[in-house]
């Protein structure tokens, strides 16, 4: 397992320090704000821990209220609301220096057997055929200051690959990208839906600014998350490739709306996504 993606499931094994309490970690950003998918991840896991593990996450709904500060501990409170035949809910607070910063409510599910379809996965290149999206060579890393090096784990934990940016046919409001960590995960389901969600944030909301020729690192762009929301529809196995397939339906009132499929290389349809968040240039730009 590589050092980054260690330290971001070592991110997952919250501290209890309460029957409803927990206390998490953050690791460093570049932009001096915690990493959304981070929050998430260890959200689901605090909800997790208040649940019978047979159990499991079928899907989550949070907003992002405030932006967390990666030098201070975030503490989760987990809120029971349900335990009924089949499914517990559970909601989550997460606090930093006295304010909320974020909610999450949760959904838990026994395993059963009912009816099945679902949509059909695009014909993609296979992910040994593309470029690595995020890579610096050893060579790089050694000639690069320490003090420019990116900060943020996720470049480096998880090997995320584009798909088609040089396709005449793709869509400007749509985006495809597979995704694998960066060594192996613990045979674990929960971790794999941790990480799942830990990456799913990553260059989501993105989808919605190419379009317009923008990004996060347009000047006087503003962009955020709002909202994000996952539904998990089949076990999986992380420590293989799974395609995210992204599209922005709509952008208006200074906000961006993007969508996500996940699918492994089967084809089969594990989870799906949304989001939304602030996308506008600051007042006067």
């Amino acid at each position: 397992m590589s050092d980054p993606l260690q330290q971001v499931i070592a991110l997952l094994g919250l501290e209890k320090i309460n029957e409803n309490l927990y206390r998490g970690q953050s690791e460093a950003t570049d932009w001096g704000r915690v990493y959304g998918g981070q929050v998430i991840a260890q959200a689901l896991s605090a909800a997790a821990q208040q649940v019978d593990p047979k159990r499991h996450i079928h899907s989550f709904h949070s907003y992002f209220l405030r932006p967390g500060d990666p030098e201070h501990p975030i503490i989760f409170e987990v809120e029971s609301n349900l335990d009924a035949g089949t499914i517990s809910n559970r909601r989550v607070k997460a606090v930093q220096r006295g304010q909320t910063i974020f909610f999450m409510t949760s959904s838990f599910q026994l395993n059963i057997d009912s009816f099945d379809h679902q949509s059909e996965m695009p014909d993609v290149p296979p992910p040994e055929n593309l470029p690595k999206e995020m890579e610096l060579s050893a060579e790089a890393i050694r000639l690069t200051p320490e003090e420019w090096l990116p900060k943020f784990n996720a470049v480096r934990a998880i090997d995320f690959r584009a798909v088609g940016h040089d396709d005449p046919n793709m869509p400007s409001n749509h985006k495809r990208m597979w995704m694998k960590p960066n060594g192996p995960l613990p045979n674990d389901p929960c971790v794999h839906n941790y990480l799942l969600a830990y990456a799913s944030d990553f260059c989501f909301l993105s989808t919605a600014s190419h379009p317009h020729n923008v990004s996060f690192m347009t000047e006087d762009m503003r962009m955020a998350t709002i909202d994000h929301s996952m539904w998990y529809h089949r076990p999986f196995d992380f420590n293989d490739w799974l395609l995210y397939d992204m599209d922005s339906p709509s952008a208006s009132n200074g906000r961006g709306f993007v969508r996500g499929k996940i699918y492994d290389r089967a084809g089969r349809l594990v989870a799906s996504s949304t989001q939304e968040g602030i996308m506008r240039m600051k007042r006067g730009s």
